[in-house]
């Protein structure tokens, strides 16, 4: 049996991330911060379905203000849970944020660095140094402001925003997405600031696994034990963001590394809940499983029975098959030690219940990244800065396109990790300001701030336009 990563601990709130401490659950609101009575009713919302922090876009100071409205009206109501500032941008926010939150969220790519531009930029090693103290000249007011207040701080790289500066000169790389967090680690280390929580993500789940176990050789190689966070940022809605997001966390939670997660879902926040929930419900169960899938691999072919005496009181609904199929077998289809799956249930051994488990067996390989046998959307979950109905928006274009195998559409509520998340997507459609949408083909952007409601049919357009060429 897998043991668990050893982490220290961070204090946020009156809950404890890391050691011997339960997996911790959380989800992010996609209210407008400056909406008090829409944030605490969704709030209570993800706490009642079994959140355990709620985290909140925090754009700019009047919504990092308003985090002591909502975290007052929280707690006068008996929610006690910690709540969480998303910052991205306005590293001044950050200061704003950590006196009334218990943790505050920064982004590497663009807190101090501007905004990914995808340009190549040349550095000599003197110049590399001084955009690094650049950094720490910033870094430390904010982390003597956390230490007063006693706010903790999540570290969250994404893959999306890392910055033109990372990007020339570690690349496109797990690499450069690991160095982008260890500077900023080691600035926190100096400081002996410990109550801090690392999150490296991806839409892409080779690159969101391969990167966390990386960052974890590279911390311990500098004695450096952070409880990590763990999500596959932009994994959609429905069963594809349910797949996508068992075969990446669930890799690495079969390996026993993992202290808090988040589903991200292109739904609403509390139903992401019950999702991580059982995620981790089945870490036992799956684990086994892969040990047995691992010992089945045979002519590129893993053969899953997800039949067993034990259950690890896990329930036998069709999503939790989905969901245990995709956690056991997510990291040997990572590391390629197969490309091919066959599943096996004698609950559904009959002709029309076979054939799901085959289509569900195609829609893990397609999560892993190896075969592609349908349209593939990566659609962020939405948070505060997403000005327009991104669910509604998910469901047309996906009607229209569903046929379209093997065709990748970023679906993105901002520019944050637009962009970037949807950089090896053949389409992307962005939010770029209250009801205005840019278009992207691969990274170019070809149309900007068109009306919201024409936009889709302009991507189809696009679509079909291209295709025509």
């Amino acid at each position: 049996m897998t043991t668990r990563r050893i982490s220290t601990v961070a204090h946020v709130g009156n809950i404890a991330i890391g050691g011997d401490n339960p997996i911790r659950i959380q989800s992010m609101a996609t209210t407008d911060t400056n909406d008090t009575e829409g944030s605490v009713a969704q709030a209570k919302r993800i706490i009642d379905a079994g959140g355990e922090l709620v985290r909140f876009t925090t754009q700019g100071t009047r919504e990092a203000e308003n985090m002591k409205n909502i975290s007052q009206r929280l707690k006068a109501d008996g929610y006690m849970q910690p709540l969480v500032a998303d910052v991205h941008f306005t590293a001044h926010t950050a200061d704003i944020a950590a006196q009334y939150c218990e943790k505050v969220r920064i982004n590497p790519g663009n807190y101090v660095d501007p905004g990914r531009t995808f340009k190549h930029l040349e550095y000599t090693d003197e110049e590399y140094a001084a955009e690094l103290q650049k950094i720490e000249q910033r870094l430390v007011p904010f982390i003597r402001i956390c230490q007063k207040h006693h706010t903790a701080v999540r570290i969250g790289v994404n893959h999306g925003s890392l910055s033109d500066r990372i990007m020339s000169r570690y690349g496109d790389t797990p690499a450069g997405i690991v160095e982008s967090c260890m500077e900023f680690l080691r600035i926190f280390r100096r400081e002996d600031f410990n109550d801090v929580v690392i999150s490296i993500k991806a839409s892409n789940t080779v690159v969101m696994v391969q990167s966390v176990r990386l960052l974890v050789k590279a911390m311990d190689a500098e004695d450096m034990h952070y409880p990590l966070h763990l999500g596959v940022t932009e994994a959609g809605e429905g069963e594809d963001g349910r797949i996508k997001s068992a075969v990446g966390i669930g890799a690495l939670l079969t390996e026993g590394i993992g202290d808090t997660i988040r589903v991200s879902l292109s739904e609403a926040p509390e139903c992401e809940i019950p999702v991580a929930r059982k995620l981790v419900d089945l870490i036992p169960e799956c684990t086994r499983l892969r040990q047995q899938a691992e010992a089945s691999i045979h002519d590129d072919t893993i053969t899953l029975a997800l039949d067993g005496a034990s259950q690890s009181g896990s329930d036998d609904t069709w999503e939790t098959l989905q969901l245990k199929a995709a956690m056991a077998v997510g990291a040997l289809l990572i590391d390629r030690k197969a490309t091919k799956l066959i599943l096996k249930s004698t609950k559904y051994s009959e002709d029309g219940d076979a054939q799901r488990l085959v289509t569900l067996a195609d829609a893990i390989l397609q999560a892993a990244r190896i075969k592609f046998t349908k349209t593939e959307y990566i659609s962020c979950p939405g948070c505060g800065r997403t000005l327009y109905n991104l669910q509604e928006t998910i469901a047309r274009i996906k009607a229209a396109t569903k046929d379209m195998v093997g065709l990748k559409i970023g679906i993105m509520g901002c520019i944050v990790n637009g962009p970037g998340e949807m950089a090896d997507a053949d389409y992307g459609y962005v939010g770029a300001g209250r009801g205005k949408i840019s278009l992207y083909r691969q990274k170019e952007c070809v149309e900007k701030n068109i009306p919201e409601e024409e936009a889709v049919e302009r991507l189809l357009e696009l679509i079909r336009s291209d295709r025509k060429a």
